[in-house]
């Protein structure tokens, strides 16, 4: 089959172009992309097309771009297609969102291309990536332990973008430009081994090839396995969300326990990078940090959480998981004038604190959720706050100093709660951790008339 047929071919296989469609070729004057041109300028009577171009220049060539845009021009005019570029400055975007200078380059060049396309009123958006492009990504993706959906490779079709040369060979490219006669311009930084592709390309493909001349259509061949069945779990994923998100905001997503729980392990942990990567603050999660997560719904208890990187917890609660990115909330200072209700809004608790006389005292509380104190030990106001630095108190019971901090810990407090965990004091010292434990100096003793009563509530 000669390359027109199976460009043509490959069109109609994955539905690329309908009749009269206007489209926007990306022409950077490289082999490849004159190639894209040239064949759709000769398939153009077929589909009644109207065909454009443009060129992007990065900012990253400047020597080069002069001369590029000056081929392409002249190359467009020649063919009787309208010719537009447009410039993008790929460095300050990549140093403004921390990313690489190549994906930076792809995400501005899409950009712009989508500018151009509704600009002109173009259907489709037509880029020159070939079979070896496919290969290359799908051994790229594998390198950096991509999964199924990232082993598809380059998808033929994604919403405006067309790819009809997916399926053609570079040396088949290069062979058609040759009989063609057909000039186009090389640009000096494919030959540069500083990056993975071209490192792939240069060193690795050809060794691949000396063992399997047919390795670029097989690992091709592969890639689209992969991305049919990918296709099919994504439905599955679909409908899995439905039935897992609980809620979602900018920085965090909830989902419910119970489905997740009997889910698929499949469909489970490509629904979990769904619905996280959903949320801009929690993308960069890695496939490790996706199986740590699903390890912590199959055998966590409520209360158990994962810390992972850039501040990304999954906090694991009776019904939900939660995955936030939110910094950990920070008690607020309350003071305390007299016994009376109070609600501390960052920890979602109500103090309430009442006097009672010793004779009236019928149990010595759980030192937890209800609390008695020695009211002539204490001055009020009292203090209300979090944690600070070098705090220290003697638990009730223990017999001796104890840092806060190690209390926490044997506690097993999780590190994102300590700080809105109420720490109750008096004139400076600390008369009790509320909700974990009395300080042992104003426990009730036999000497004791007075009573203050502590009791602390979850707001409902």
């Amino acid at each position: 089959m000669d390359i027109i047929k199976k460009v043509k071919h490959t069109i109609e296989k994955y539905n690329m172009i309908s009749m009269e469609d206007h489209i926007l070729v990306g022409l950077s004057g490289g082999p490849d992309s004159v190639c894209l041109i040239q064949i759709l300028h000769m398939l153009k009577p077929a589909y009644k097309l109207k065909i454009s171009a443009a060129y992007i220049d990065h900012g990253l060539r400047p020597e080069d771009v002069p001369k590029e845009i000056e081929f392409c021009k002249y190359l467009c005019e020649s063919l009787n297609i309208s010719f537009y570029t447009q410039s993008i400055d790929v460095k300050s975007f990549a140093k403004n969102e921390k990313i690489n200078i190549q994906e930076a380059a792809r995400i501005l060049r899409y950009g712009a291309l989508e500018q151009i396309s509704i600009n002109i009123k173009a259907h489709k958006i037509a880029v020159a990536h070939n079979a070896d492009d496919q290969a290359e990504t799908v051994i790229m993706r594998l390198l950096r332990g991509a999964g199924p959906a990232g082993l598809s490779g380059i998808p033929p079709v994604r919403k405006k973008i067309i790819r009809p040369l997916i399926e053609v060979e570079r040396a088949e490219i290069e062979k058609f430009l040759s009989e063609k006669n057909i000039s186009y311009i090389t640009d000096p930084s494919n030959e540069s081994l500083k990056y993975l592709r071209n490192k792939i390309r240069k060193t690795l493909m050809p060794v691949v090839k000396s063992i399997s001349p047919q390795a670029t259509k097989i690992i091709s061949r592969t890639a689209d396995i992969l991305r049919e069945e990918n296709d099919y779990i994504n439905v599955a994923v679909t409908k899995a969300l439905m039935r897992l998100m609980s809620r979602k905001t900018d920085k965090k997503v909830e989902l419910f326990c119970n489905p997740m729980e009997v889910l698929n392990i499949v469909v489970l942990r490509r629904a979990l990078r769904v619905a996280i990567d959903s949320v801009k603050d929690l993308k960069g999660l890695t496939f490790d940090h996706i199986e740590e997560i699903i390890k912590l719904i199959k055998t966590g208890k409520p209360g158990d959480r994962l810390y992972l990187p850039k501040g990304i917890r999954a906090i694991k609660g009776y019904s939900t998981l939660t995955v936030t990115a939110e910094s950990p909330k920070k008690l607020s200072t309350y003071e305390i004038p007299k016994p009376m209700d109070i609600y501390l809004k960052e920890a979602n608790i109500f103090l309430s604190l009442k006097e009672i006389k010793r004779e009236e005292l019928q149990d010595f509380g759980n030192g937890k959720s209800t609390i008695y104190i020695d009211m002539d030990k204490i001055k009020f106001p009292l203090i209300v706050r979090a944690r600070k630095a070098g705090d220290y108190f003697y638990p009730f019971g223990f017999g001796k100093k104890k840092k806060l901090q190690d209390f926490f810990v044997d506690e097993k407090v999780p590190r994102d709660e300590r700080d809105t965990v109420p720490v109750i004091e008096s004139n400076g010292d600390i008369v009790c951790i509320a909700g974990y434990r009395l300080d042992d100096r104003f426990k009730i003793d036999d000497n004791t008339k007075r009573c203050l009563q502590i009791k602390i509530m979850p707001k409902l």
